[in-house]
């Protein structure tokens, strides 16, 4: 019972998450669905499926980034202002292609099991059993996803010194000059 309920908490967490991503989240008219039975997995939009294939982060890792642990991609982006060694530039690419590869193979077993859980219902075979099983299933990929992601905010902290956290952390609006 507890393992179904924190899945479907994973799932609802999830889903608001992804939902904000696509301009979906609280605020917004619930009922404005037009136009979304025409996707090919009905969850997710094709900016989702296109960010998923992609490894980029879908804002997964925010406890992270906005707590002091930077992320590799905008490490990379901001390498210079930040004064990032040769060395350091080195190893934050090899983590950055790393992140990605892993982002984008659990993004598509992710889109793999919405794209199930879509089936579902699309052929009539929902059940509470197979829904939960699916969710669930979609519930740990996300969990995965998101604890590669939180991961490789924690590796890349190691690699940077306090100042050049900080320069960061000013570089991106988190911290005041």
């Amino acid at each position: 019972m507890r393992r179904h309920l924190a899945a479907v908490v994973a799932t609802l967490a999830a889903g608001s998450a992804l939902a904000q991503h696509a301009g979906h989240g609280p605020g917004r008219a619930s009922s404005s669905y037009a136009g979304l039975a025409e996707r090919s997995v009905k969850a997710l939009s094709v900016e989702q499926i296109e960010d998923l294939r992609a490894g980029r982060g879908l804002s997964l890792a925010l406890p992270a980034e906005l707590n002091g642990y930077p992320g590799p991609s905008h490490v990379l982006e901001l390498a210079d202002r930040i004064g990032l060694t040769q060395e350091q530039r080195q190893r934050t690419e090899e983590l950055f292609a790393t992140m990605k590869t892993r982002a984008a193979s659990l993004g598509e077993e992710l889109i793999a099991a919405e794209t199930e859980l879509d089936r579902l219902f699309r052929d009539g075979r929902a059940t509470s059993l197979s829904i939960a099983a699916a969710t669930e299933k979609a519930a740990g990929i996300q969990g995965r996803l998101r604890a590669s992601h939180l991961d490789f905010h924690l590796s890349m902290k190691t690699l940077l010194t306090d100042d050049q956290a900080q320069a960061y952390a000013r570089a991106r609006g988190y911290r005041r000059p």
